[in-house]
């Protein structure tokens, strides 16, 4: 360009102040095209780069939205890592063959939330902070209970609570078997939340009570209490564990669609005594209020001033232990 110097930096500041306008415009459209709906957008993810990180029995293909985070990205994808290591110690491997998993950064810290689908193949999309810290991710448990909900069909909308219940219950204890949670943790906090899943007034069972104490801890309280009773009738040799490892080895995972019948029963046969299916009859119509009080004296827990110990003489200590340690091989 030639003419007056002064001339000439001026058009070429206007230029640039454009241009960085569209790109911010750009930016915008599309960390907007990343979080636009309810549905996982598969469009968008497609446009990314991504990075792969394999896994047990499978891959996971990572793509970041636009916008920057704190942390470089190779302590995320070792977040990711992980989480997926966890999810494949419960279940002996990934859930699922091919996992797409969008990371949505947005303001704050700490992981923000998840959502996970299957209908155009399993995919995963997490909001995280842009501010986060390596102990933010530590100390995430959103990851791990995204991924287990990936180990589990799609159920009808009035069985939400089984899906989102095996996530709460699941994620700290296979958080607990990879070495990323401490035992005393992971019962420190069931023992806090739990009775947020008590049945209360009107209740007509979890099946027909849609409340989010329902939905999300009376669901992990069924998988409590079908863990237990299946390693009462198993003599401790099987667990919850045993039997959804049977459902992913039946093919039931995220990417297909199951009636809750079929989920339950193929665990049940899989463990060989009618447990799941039995307490579904029970706990899914009506209201059942277990003595949670009771049921952690008898697991040999023991909380006081904030600190937990452990009974090993109480009666179904060797259960609570069992349900935390990693499985062999």
């Amino acid at each position: 360009m030639t003419g007056n110097p002064g001339i000439r930096w001026l058009v070429m500041f206007v230029f640039m102040a454009l241009a960085s306008q569209g790109a911010v415009s750009h930016h915008a459209n599309a960390q907007s095209e990343s979080m636009r709906g309810d549905r996982m957008p598969y469009a968008a993810f497609d446009r990314l780069a991504k990075t792969g990180i394999d896994v047990s029995g499978g891959a996971i293909e990572v793509a970041f939205a636009p916008g920057d985070v704190a942390l470089p990205r190779d302590k995320v994808l070792d977040w990711i890592r992980a989480s997926a290591r966890a999810v494949s110690t419960y279940y002996g491997r990934f859930p699922v063959g091919s996992l797409k998993l969008l990371l949505v950064p947005v303001d704050g810290a700490r992981v923000r939330g998840g959502t996970t689908w299957g209908h155009r193949g399993a995919a995963i999309r997490v909001l995280l902070g842009r501010e986060s810290g390596e102990d933010d991710l530590r100390r995430d448990w959103v990851m791990v209970h995204e991924m287990v909900h990936l180990a589990l069909p799609e159920i009808a909308p009035r069985h939400a609570w089984l899906s989102e219940g095996l996530a709460v219950y699941v994620e700290p204890v296979a958080r607990v078997q990879a070495g990323d949670l401490t035992a005393s943790e992971a019962w420190r906090a069931m023992m806090r939340d739990m009775p947020q899943g008590l049945p209360q007034a009107g209740d007509r069972g979890l099946d027909n009570t849609d409340s989010w104490g329902r939905k999300y801890w009376g669901g992990a309280m069924f998988c409590l209490l079908a863990d237990i009773e299946i390693r009462k009738r198993t003599n401790n040799r099987m667990g919850l564990q045993d039997a959804m490892r049977a459902v992913i080895a039946a093919g039931g995972n995220h990417e297909v669609v199951w009636p809750i019948e079929r989920v339950l029963a193929t665990a049940d046969q899989a463990i060989g005594v009618n447990v799941l299916t039995h307490l579904h009859d029970e706990m899914g119509a009506k209201a059942v209020t277990p003595d949670i009080a009771g049921l952690w004296r008898d697991l040999g827990l023991r909380l006081q001033n904030g600190i937990l110990d452990f009974d090993d003489t109480a009666p179904l200590a060797a259960i609570r232990a069992a349900i935390t340690k990693p499985p062999a091989g």
